[in-house]
């Protein structure tokens, strides 16, 4: 099946504000992944061409890395899926921020179905809640998205 899952957000911040929270990813202090609520994101060697890693079951590796405009990953698992994942930042003005994060997939077998019923309902409200940690640390505000009763009980779960 083919996968194409993009989010976007539009932030109120300076294009350096934005490059500054793409160089914490994966890191300690990381600015936009939300490692309070979901597997954190990881990397031995930090994130660099080549270097693996991943959050959860997810796997992958970097295959590109600009912190100025992309970071993108090469899944390796779960089994069955084929593509890629990554963050673009876009600057829209010098104060108006686009950044996208987008899956571009194949998947087959019970991966498939695996996307279906679980990874992307997850990986939907991880998404939403990563944007909202870094919009509210680059603007003060204080953005939550609810998770719908699918996404509770799954994460209810799995660790």
């Amino acid at each position: 099946m083919k996968v194409k899952n993009i989010h976007k957000r539009i932030l109120k911040a300076s294009k350096q504000q934005v490059e500054k929270s793409m160089l914490s990813l994966s890191k300690v202090r990381d600015e936009i992944w939300p490692l309070e609520k979901w597997p954190a994101m990881k990397f031995k060697e930090g994130i660099k061409i080549g270097a693996k890693g991943g959050h959860g079951p997810i796997r992958y590796t970097v295959e590109k890395y600009d912190p100025t405009q992309i970071i993108e990953f090469r899944f390796s698992r779960p089994r069955g899926f084929d593509g890629i994942h990554k963050f673009e930042i876009s600057e829209l003005s010098q104060q108006e921020i686009e950044i996208t994060h987008t899956i571009a997939m194949e998947t087959s077998g019970k991966a498939t179905l695996t996307w279906i019923f679980v990874i992307r309902p997850l990986h939907n409200a991880l998404m939403e809640d990563a944007f909202n940690k870094l919009e509210n640390g680059l603007s003060n505000t204080n953005k939550k998205t609810k998770w719908n009763i699918w996404v509770k009980m799954l994460r209810g779960l799995l660790p």
